[in-house]
């Protein structure tokens, strides 16, 4: 069946809640009115109140609980409306949830899967709009995912939840209704901390993750059709752990690397990434490696969202430099 990335999530959500009784969603709104999103729409019809839970506008509960919860044996997904309101529950992710497998020596683990929406795209208000994963991605105990479309959205959330560790779950907002993929109707997983290369290529390695894939594919077929140059395209999927073999191998090949992403720039998960080129595939790079991101300023309004997040001109601008060189 076709299905939107809400769509594809939420069937995630409602055949790992049928397969595992301790799997439970909680957050704000995720019950009666099914999310402000609708990811969790119905769940709590078919579910119940007591394990489809609406908390209190408390966003440090809400994963303060969670982190309880998981220790206790439960599987928890919990939703944060806006990833721009992490920041009220960051010192339960940091000290809490990422660090109890360590804590205790591996006697417990902190299993639980932390939703967000991200990024631009629906010309939301100010801190509706932000791409922070570089904070999740550099503490070490968390995943960082970063699905790109509904079927990987649907087989990486599964994997989450039935992942031992604490998975911080990252959904562009402006992907949630902007594509319909066949979904099987089956359960399917995909690898945590495994790239793929959705587009081969020989000139040019085009290296991105969730909305930004989409810009990355386009670039590509631009400058197949304008200049001739063949780019490969990697879906990075997994912010943390990050797959360096599969980065490295590819710019081998083609000696060349862009890198976009949404997140502000400097310090941004581009730079790691480049420094993971360099440690493994120096020697086979042709020319500088180019990143396009957000600028290094707060989020603007949604009347210039637009002059915020990466296009295509831009990565094309940076590709063919790139080439020139």
């Amino acid at each position: 069946m076709k299905l939107n990335m809400v769509k594809a999530l939420n069937l995630a959500l409602r055949q790992e809640m049928e397969r595992d009784r301790d799997v439970l969603v909680l957050g704000e709104d995720v019950g009666v009115d099914g999310g402000v999103f609708r990811v969790t729409e119905d769940l709590q019809r078919r579910f119940g109140s007591q394990r489809v839970i609406d908390s209190p506008l408390a966003e440090a509960a809400i994963i303060g609980a969670s982190v309880g919860m998981a220790l206790y044996g439960l599987k928890p997904v919990c939703e944060i409306q806006f990833s721009g309101f992490a920041f009220q529950c960051f010192h339960q992710i940091e000290n809490h949830a990422a660090r109890y497998r360590q804590r205790s020596q591996g006697r417990f683990h902190c299993a639980m899967v932390v939703r967000m929406p991200y990024g631009g795209g629906v010309r939301a208000l100010e801190h509706h709009s932000e791409s922070e994963e570089q904070f999740y991605a550099h503490i070490p105990g968390l995943k960082m995912v970063i699905p790109s479309g509904p079927r990987n959205a649907r087989a990486l959330l599964v994997s989450a939840i039935r992942d031992p560790d604490p998975v911080i779950f990252f959904e562009a907002k402006g992907l949630y209704h902007a594509a319909r993929e066949e979904v099987p109707d089956d359960p399917e997983m995909m690898p945590l901390g495994r790239a793929q290369i959705v587009r081969e290529g020989r000139d040019l390695t085009l290296i991105s993750y969730g909305a930004m894939l989409r810009v990355a594919r386009e670039a590509a077929d631009t400058l197949a059709q304008e200049d001739g140059a063949e780019a490969e395209v990697i879906d990075l999927l997994t912010v943390a752990p990050l797959d360096r073999a599969t980065l490295a191998a590819s710019v081998q090949k083609t000696g060349r690397a862009v890198i976009i992403h949404e997140a502000p720039q400097s310090f941004g998960p581009g730079a790691e990434i480049a420094a993971s080129i360099m440690e493994r595939a120096f020697l086979s790079l042709e020319a500088p490696i180019k990143r396009v991101a957000a600028y290094d300023v707060p989020f603007v309004g949604f009347a210039r969202e637009r002059a915020t997040v990466p296009d295509v001109p831009r990565v094309l601008a940076a590709a063919r430099e790139t080439l020139a060189f």
